[in-house]
C-alpha cells in the first residue's frame, strides 16, 4: 500500500478561492452566512459563492451546465493548478472522484417553475392534469444538467481524465467518501493521480423551503441585520440548526513516491479513513455508528486518540446531532478527550451537504499546514451535554499539531472520518 499525500487544493467557496485567504478569513471568524430569498414566508439564511462563470466557460460551453458543475470545474481546475500538474501526466491513470448530494438543483428548480407557470397553478401539478402542461417550457438540457454525476463528467472532460470517473451521492458524507475512495485507488496503485472532492449548489427557493419544512435550519431575528451571520452556533446551548451553503472543493491525491518524483509540494499525508453505518434511522444520528467510523479511521491510520490534536467536527448545530457527535468522540477518546480541540467551521461557511466533507477536509489540511486551529464561532455558552473542549472564538495556534481528523456524518446513516498528518 502506497502512502497517499495531498499535493493540491482547489476551492470555490463563500469565502473565496485562494486556500490561504479562505483559511485566514476562517481564523478571523468571518461569517459568509447571509439572509437570502426575503420573499419566502420565514427568514432563511445561506452562504453563497461570488462566481464569474465567464472565467471558466464560453457562452456556448455553458449550455446545459448547471451551477454545481460550473463550481466543480472551477475548483478542480484550481486544484490542478495548485498541484502544478504537468502535461506529461498519463491521462489513462488520472481518476476523478466526486461527492454530490442533490445534483443540479438550479436546473430542476427552473424546470418545475416552468411546468407550474404553464399549468396556471401548483394544484394542477399535484392532480396530474396533463393538458395543463401543453405550453410548458422546460429547457431541453435539463436532464444532463441536473444528473448528480454531471460535475464529475465535466471535470473529467476538462482534464481528459480517462481513468475512473465516479460520483458518490451520500448526503453530507458524499465528498468525504469520494476522497477516501480516491485514496484507496492511489494506495492500491490503480491511479497515479486523483482529483477528489465535491460540489453542491442548492440555494434555490424550492430546496430552501424543503429544508425549512424539516425544521433543521437555523432561526434568527429578521429585523436584526447581523443576526443571520451569527445564526449558526455549533455546540452552543442556544443552537437552533444550520444554514445551507454552496461551493466546491477538490484536492489532488497521489502517492508520496509519485509526488516526490515530480517535485511536488506536499500539504499533508492522508493517513487513514473509516466508515461506519448507523443502520437505525434515515435522519436521526447514532452514537454507535459514528464511533465505528472514528475507530476504523484511527485503526487504518495506525493512530491512537491521543495522537489527534484537532477535530473538524460535523457540527451541524442541531439539537440532537451535536450531542450525538460529542458522545461518539467521548466514547472513542475516553480519558484523552480533554486533549482534543474541536470546532465546526459550518458556523462560518454554511453546510454544503455533498460538498461539506471536501471543504472541511481541506480546512483540516490547512490547519495542519499552518499549525493553527479555526474557531468554533458564535458559541457563547456550550451545551453542558456536549463534553468537548472547543477552539475559542479567536482560533488558536497549535505549534505541536501533528494529526487531525475531519468528521462527516450523513442522513441515511453513513458516517465517514478522514485522518490527516502533517507532511
Amino acid at each position: 500500500m502506497k502512502t497517499v499525500v495531498v499535493t493540491g487544493l482547489g476551492l470555490m467557496t463563500p469565502h473565496g478561492e485562494v486556500p490561504d485567504q479562505v483559511f485566514a478569513a476562517l481564523m478571523r471568524g468571518e461569517s459568509a452566512v447571509r439572509r437570502v430569498f426575503p420573499e419566502l414566508p420565514k427568514p432563511v439564511a445561506a452562504a453563497t459563492v461570488a462566481f464569474d462563470d465567464a472565467r471558466w466557460f464560453t457562452k456556448l460551453q455553458l449550455a446545459g451546465v448547471d451551477r454545481v458543475s460550473q463550481l466543480a470545474v472551477a475548483a478542480a481546475g484550481n486544484a490542478m493548478n495548485d498541484a502544478a500538474v504537468g502535461n506529461d501526466l498519463d491521462r489513462d491513470r488520472l481518476g476523478v472522484y466526486v461527492g454530490c448530494g442533490m445534483g443540479g438543483a438550479t436546473a430542476l428548480d427552473t424546470a418545475y417553475r416552468g411546468a407550474i407557470a404553464a399549468s396556471g397553478s401548483a394544484g394542477a401539478v399535484s392532480t396530474g392534469l396533463a393538458g395543463s402542461f401543453a405550453t410548458a417550457r422546460v429547457p431541453p438540457l435539463t436532464i444532463p444538467a441536473f444528473m448528480p454525476n454531471a460535475p464529475a463528467a465535466h471535470v473529467a472532460m476538462r482534464h481528459q481524465a480517462h481513468g475512473p470517473v465516479l460520483t458518490y451521492s451520500i448526503a453530507c458524507a458524499a465528498s468525504a467518501v469520494a476522497i477516501a475512495e480516491a485514496a484507496k485507488a492511489v494506495a492500491n496503485g490503480e491511479v497515479d493521480l486523483a482529483i477528489a472532492g465535491g460540489a453542491e449548489a442548492i440555494i434555490v427557493p424550492g430546496v430552501m423551503l424543503a429544508w425549512q419544512a424539516m425544521h433543521t435550519l437555523a432561526t434568527f431575528d429578521a429585523d436584526d441585520v447581523d443576526a443571520a451571520a451569527k445564526a449558526v452556533r455549533p455546540f452552543a446551548a442556544d443552537r437552533s440548526g444550520f444554514a445551507l451553503g454552496e461551493g466546491a472543493t477538490f484536492m489532488i491525491l497521489e502517492s508520496e513516491e509519485h509526488a516526490r518524483s515530480r517535485g511536488a509540494r506536499i500539504y499533508a499525508t492522508l493517513k487513514g479513513w473509516g466508515y461506519g453505518s448507523d443502520a437505525t434511522h434515515l435522519t436521526k444520528p447514532d452514537v454507535a455508528g459514528q464511533s465505528r467510523a472514528l475507530r476504523n479511521a484511527l485503526n487504518r491510520a495506525g493512530a491512537r486518540p491521543a495522537d489527534i490534536g484537532y477535530c473538524n467536527a460535523h457540527g451541524t448545530a442541531t439539537r440532537i446531532g451535536d450531542i450525538v457527535e460529542s458522545d461518539a468522540l467521548a466514547m472513542v477518546w475516553g480519558d484523552d478527550l480533554d486533549a482534543l480541540r474541536v470546532s465546526s467551521t459550518k458556523a462560518l461557511h454554511g453546510h454544503m451537504l455533498g460538498g461539506a466533507g471536501a471543504l472541511e477536509a481541506a480546512i483540516t489540511v490547512l490547519a495542519l499546514h499552518h499549525r493553527q486551529l479555526p474557531p468554533n464561532a458564535h458559541c457563547s455558552e456550550i451545551d453542558p451535554a456536549c463534553r468537548l473542549i472547543l477552539v475559542p472564538p479567536d482560533g488558536m495556534a497549535a505549534p505541536d499539531l501533528q494529526m487531525a481528523i475531519s468528521n462527516s456524518f450523513a442522513f441515511g446513516g453513513t458516517n465517514a472520518v478522514l485522518v490527516f498528518a502533517r507532511a
